[in-house]
């Protein structure tokens, strides 16, 4: 081997003679060079606005600090964050003229090349302040779209995505185009043309409802799925983003579901098999909530979170860490009456009791919350008393029940059949009487909506 292959010596095009010069033997071919790829990080300044009494300051201080977090997940800089105190909205900017002002010169001073909105803005409020402020602004809906775009792994994960991207772009493709007044003409545009805008919309809904269709052809698979699983427990496990949700999982069936410290590191639903105490139990974990969670992707989410309305136990992980735990429980209740589960039979699970510096606060939550465990799953601390208390609610609802349908009604005994494990059935000339095992919360419905002729007996 030469001295020079030893040295690596960039590659010459021509043959290296003794007199050639320094500059020509350095000479390296364009397609072996090496080129500066790695990407600025974006700086942006985050923008909170209160208005008491119905969001104080100290609340708005806890959502900017929630909607750094989020920054951060999708890779931004935070360089600032900006305040500001109103009575009321103001339709055209969603701020004041003066903090207008103030934004567009911090935003020079430090190099930034976003403002990102804790609320939502509309369509005009967000094209009136990109001219003011001459930089990119977006809203919190839009920074979370953007971050599940980024996670999304699975078919079903980027079409849901998708689609609620672009049902949030639609109304918004008026500032996107530079050429919106050009018009064109000729074989397929008969009249006096299309503008280019119109075009776009058409394109767009278009996709959104190729996307819905795609959607629907999901939620019937998933659907099919849940049926062939009907005569197993189910366990959901839901709760605020980065409680530690997929960790639990892990922990509890051995699953390797991906683990970060991000909000929303997981978007995919899992589900896994674990044998409880003799009983087959499929545990799913889902994607976590959060407040201000868009209405679009809960929509879009919709198959997904089937997965938690069909549950037979909810398990509620809460990051007892937290400083606004209390808030997360409250944001995830909403989020589940919201789908319509929340009357299910739960577990609240308070989670990371190793970060705790004041250990005394889980007396009071124990009286607050009687059905309630206190674990750390990342070190597997209490796991055992958790699945001691599912098993408790798991031996509740395989609990065997005699009812009566009094006057006779064949149909609400083939809904019996149809959700129960029917275990005796005898038709009386008044009456018909099964005994069964049904889930709790199909007894309760059906004991609501049958009240006038089914009983307990």
């Amino acid at each position: 081997m030469t001295e020079e292959r030893e040295n690596h010596v960039p590659y010459s095009e021509e043959p290296v003679d003794a007199g050639e010069t320094e500059e020509k033997r350095a000479y390296v071919k364009p397609s072996e060079r090496m080129f500066e790829t790695e990407k600025d990080v974006e700086r942006v300044i985050l923008m909170g606005v209160s208005r008491p009494p119905s969001q104080m300051r100290y609340e708005t201080d806890e959502h900017l600090d929630e909607l750094e977090l989020l920054a951060e997940t999708a890779g931004a800089e935070v360089v600032e964050k900006v305040f500001q105190n109103r009575s009321a909205i103001k339709v055209t900017t969603f701020i004041g003229k003066g903090k207008a002002e103030y934004l567009a010169e911090r935003c020079e001073d430090l190099n930034v090349q976003t403002v990102i909105f804790d609320d939502d803005l509309s369509p005009v409020q967000q094209r009136n302040l990109e001219r003011a402020l001459n930089r990119k602004v977006i809203d919190r809906t839009s920074l979370i779209l953007d971050i599940f775009a980024m996670h999304a792994r699975t078919n079903a994960a980027k079409t849901q995505v998708e689609l609620a991207q672009l049902e949030y772009l639609l109304p918004r493709l008026t500032r996107m185009w530079t050429h919106l007044s050009k018009q064109y003409g000729g074989i397929g545009t008969k009249g006096p043309g299309e503008t280019q805008i119109e075009t776009d919309r058409r394109i767009v809904r278009d996709r959104i409802a190729h996307l819905k269709s795609k959607l629907a052809r999901i939620d019937r698979q998933r659907e099919t799925q849940r049926k062939g699983r009907q005569d197993i427990t189910r366990v959901s496990l839901v709760g605020y983003t980065n409680v530690g949700k997929s960790t639990l999982l892990n922990m509890l069936t051995g699953a390797d579901v991906l683990v970060e410290n991000k909000l929303f590191a997981t978007l995919d639903s899992t589900v896994r098999s674990v044998d409880v105490e003799g009983h087959d139990v499929l545990f799913s974990d889902t994607v976590g909530f959060i407040r201000k969670l868009p209405t679009r992707l809960v929509a879009s989410f919709k198959s997904t979170l089937d997965e938690v309305v069909e549950a037979d136990i909810i398990l509620h992980v809460v990051d007892v860490s937290h400083p606004h735990f209390k808030e997360q429980i409250d944001v995830v209740r909403d989020t589940l009456r919201e789908l319509g589960a929340q009357d299910k039979p739960t577990i609240m699970v308070f989670n990371k009791i190793d970060r705790l510096e004041n250990t005394g606060s889980m007396a009071g939550l124990k009286e607050e919350y009687p059905y309630a465990v206190f674990i750390s799953a990342a070190r597997g601390m209490n796991i055992g008393q958790l699945r001691t208390a599912v098993l408790m609610l798991l031996e509740e609802q395989h609990r065997e029940k005699e009812y009566e349908i009094r006057p006779p009604d064949f149909a609400l005994s083939a809904e019996f059949h149809r959700l129960g494990r029917i275990i005796e059935e005898k038709y009386e000339e008044d009456h018909i009487r099964i005994r069964c095992v049904l889930p709790p919360d199909t007894e309760q419905r059906l004991l609501k909506q049958h009240a006038d002729k089914l009983r307990v007996v």
